[in-house]
């Protein structure tokens, strides 16, 4: 069950990302975005969160709730790893 107002980092370039987060808020008038990532891609989740709040919504969203866990799965190889998680909710003022 995924939310229709979340969006989850990878590999895409990164506006791409900031893109998505103000569409949500500006054509789809969604209350609040829950950007989602994985391992890697935490920091750049991060930088999506602060420059769509910070830069090209200004006075209008800030950063709601961050939550952090981590997930176990087998890899390729089928040794078990844990990988760490974080979900950002920016939310309308």
């Amino acid at each position: 069950m995924t939310n229709d107002n979340s969006i989850f980092i990878g590999n895409r370039p990164f506006m791409n990302y900031v893109t998505a987060v103000v569409m949500q808020f500006t054509t789809k008038g969604a209350d609040e975005v829950i950007i989602k990532a994985r391992g890697k891609f935490i920091s750049r989740a991060v930088d999506v969160s602060e420059v769509s709040a910070k830069r090209f919504l200004k006075e209008s969203v800030v950063v709601k709730d961050i939550a952090i866990d981590s997930e176990g799965f087998q890899n390729k190889e089928g040794k078990d790893v844990r990988v760490s998680t974080i979900e950002i909710t920016l939310t309308k003022k």
